[in-house]
């Protein structure tokens, strides 16, 4: 079972990371949930060019506290 290091590392297992397409260099965004759950999520340029368009703002939320409501509920 991977472990964490002592400098806050974690090493993820090959496999999981060829399910994921995960690879060296790759960028990742990580959210923890209310319960203390990990959730690494791979970026990948342009994924959501123009997803959003056309989308009114809320300007009360920040980003960070909207993407924390997302990974919570």
């Amino acid at each position: 079972m991977p472990k964490v290091s002592a400098k806050r590392q974690v090493t993820l297992p090959i496999e999981q990371c060829r399910q994921a397409g995960i690879n060296p260099g790759d960028e990742y965004e990580c959210f923890v949930d209310n319960n203390g759950h990990l959730t690494i999520v791979k970026k990948t340029s342009g994924s959501a060019s123009g997803f959003l368009k056309g989308i009114k703002t809320d300007k009360r939320y920040t980003d960070e506290a909207s993407l924390q409501s997302a990974v919570s509920s």
